[in-house]
């Protein structure tokens, strides 16, 4: 596995190139914005992968609670954590599209008032996973996911159920995109799947690493106070995971 890392950490890296130079270059000049539009082959991107991401945490999330595995908690915690950079971006490249087109830099729409709910509620996921050491954490953390899991089909469907200024889905919903588009679209979704897998990858080696390390040190600390090691594991196994 450690060497298919650095394999598709290249290929991630010329994906993204010729993902950019699709989305720059070879996607047609849409008519009515002109270039501003072509944030849209990040924007969109960002979001769809950020929903996945919020996804896999769920499920995450729930295989926590039902069988505390502390790998299923640890995926849980890094898809956040990459979920909420994708989300970031969305936030980022909405209004840096929005002030040209629409004037504005930010409106309270309602798709975009879900989606800062939405980041709110993650990024308050990981503040309660960074700051609390308790050991009901990781289940505090689980629920709080499933809760803000049910905001992302609120914010996926909200622009197809009620009148909003953000614009009407141009696959589904009655909406249309050139061929082309799409095409680069559907390029751009996929760079961008490959680096988020690429990341949260890299991220879950780190947090097992550092979880080894931990459980080794608090091993230690226990076998210097006197404590056997069968308590001591007995003791660590009742803790955070």
């Amino acid at each position: 596995m450690k060497k298919a890392f650095p394999i598709l950490a290249f290929l991630t890296v010329l994906l993204l190139v010729y993902a950019f130079y699709q989305a720059m270059w070879v996607a047609p000049t849409e008519r009515t914005m002109g270039d501003v539009q072509r944030i849209f082959y990040y924007h969109v991107p960002s979001a769809w992968t950020a929903f996945i991401l919020f996804f896999v945490n769920l499920v995450a999330s729930v295989a926590y609670l039902v069988g505390k595995n502390p790998k299923a908690d640890a995926v849980a915690l890094v898809s956040a954590e990459v979920g909420v950079i994708f989300c970031t971006v969305v936030l980022v490249t909405g209004p840096i599209w929005a002030r040209p087109v629409w004037g504005i830099w930010w409106t309270w729409d309602l798709r975009l008032t879900l989606t800062l709910v939405l980041w709110l509620i993650y990024v308050s996921y990981l503040v309660l996973r960074r700051f609390s050491d308790s050991a009901q954490t990781p289940k505090l953390a689980a629920v709080l996911a499933i809760f803000g899991a049910l905001d992302v089909p609120l914010v996926y469907f909200s622009i197809w159920f009620f009148r909003t200024q953000h614009p009407q889905p141009v696959i589904g919903g009655g909406g249309s995109i050139d061929p082309r588009m799409l095409h680069v679209l559907l390029i751009n979704w996929l760079a961008f799947s490959c680096f988020a897998f690429l990341i949260c990858w890299a991220r879950y080696r780190l947090e097992m690493l550092k979880r080894d390390v931990e459980e080794a040190e608090a091993l230690e600390s226990l076998l210097e106070t006197g404590t056997s090691p069968t308590l001591a594991k007995g003791k660590l196994g009742g803790g955070p995971q």
